[in-house]
């Protein structure tokens, strides 16, 4: 299987069309075996965003410099697996546990005792872990179109929503996926991207493309669904937790891929909701309604009293 050690990733050159050139940090933290690499910008409160599947850093590049130029330290990695991160080898090193492990070790490596932590998509499932297993490093926790794990539980049996989650399935193949993804310059991937709007420029697409082409990066990114579809379902319902941190939930009315169902979670695990903001968006939420999206964010940012 394609991986690749923390050692064996290198140092990204700057691009002309990544946001806020000048402004833009990159760098890495190695976390045990684990090298994150991530982009930073601005100072204060420490905010990381995560990002979801097929993405990586660069799908919060609408996001990075406003939450900065609002006066936060704008964190934004690659997640195990993705882009410029380390590929480990093995289905059994995905699981949300251990990328949650992942980012708790970057806030740390940070500096920060605490962070807000915002996640779409799978970076949203591992913000829901991360508020579960390590409450006392978030803050704040904001999740854009991600459901709460015992919302996807429920939800996923439901005849519509198979069908709208039939990729789940077609992941847990071993090796079939990896041929089919690569085809035609990552075709496969690409069509996830295409119901954004705006659509996403041919500029951003390639972005895209050269991140998947990292050696390990298909397997790596697969891998998320592998673990998931594997896991005993029994035993992942048991850890669930009740989430303390005040909770914002951002979702898309024409979300092609998670039903509106799914977006507001029980009372029981997430008893300190502030909201569900439903936007005119697709699953690529933050993408359609950059703007509002930003503005939500900063304004439920601004009464945390920040991260230490």
């Amino acid at each position: 299987m394609e991986h690749a050690t923390k050692d064996a990733v290198e140092e990204p050159q700057p691009r002309p069309q990544e946001p806020g050139q000048r402004g833009l940090i990159h760098g890495y933290a190695d976390i045990g075996e684990i090298r994150l690499h991530y982009v930073e910008a601005g100072t204060g409160p420490l905010v990381v965003l995560l990002h979801g599947f097929p993405e990586f850093w660069y799908g919060w590049r609408n996001q990075i410099e406003p939450l900065a130029a609002a006066g936060f330290r704008v964190v934004a990695p690659d997640m195990r697996g993705y882009n410029l991160s380390s590929r480990p080898a093995g289905v059994a090193a995905y699981g949300a546990d251990a990328v949650a492990d992942d980012i708790r070790g970057l806030i740390r490596e940070l500096g920060a005792e605490s962070a807000i932590v915002v996640g779409h998509d799978w970076g949203g499932t591992v913000a829901w872990t991360m508020a579960m297993n390590h409450p006392e490093v978030v803050d704040r926790l904001a999740i854009l179109d991600a459901a709460h794990p015992r919302k996807l539980q429920e939800g996923l049996p439901h005849p519509r929503q198979l069908r709208r989650s039939w990729y789940f399935f077609f992941f847990a193949a071993p090796g079939l996926p990896e041929r089919v993804v690569r085809a035609d310059h990552y075709r496969f991937f690409r069509r996830f991207l295409r119901d954004a709007r705006p659509e996403y420029t041919p500029d951003e697409i390639a972005r895209y493309v050269e991140a998947w082409s990292q050696p390990g990066a298909t397997t790596g990114m697969i891998n998320y669904y592998r673990f998931s579809v594997r896991q005993s379902q029994k035993k992942a319902k048991a850890a669930l937790k009740p989430i303390a941190a005040p909770t914002l939930v951002i979702w898309g009315l024409q979300d092609r891929y998670l039903g509106q169902s799914l977006a507001e979670p029980h009372s029981k695990d997430v008893p300190n909701l502030v909201g569900v903001e439903r936007l005119p968006a697709s699953h690529w939420v933050h993408h359609d309604q950059a703007e509002q999206v930003n503005q939500l964010l900063v304004g439920f940012f601004g009464s945390s009293g920040g991260a230490k």
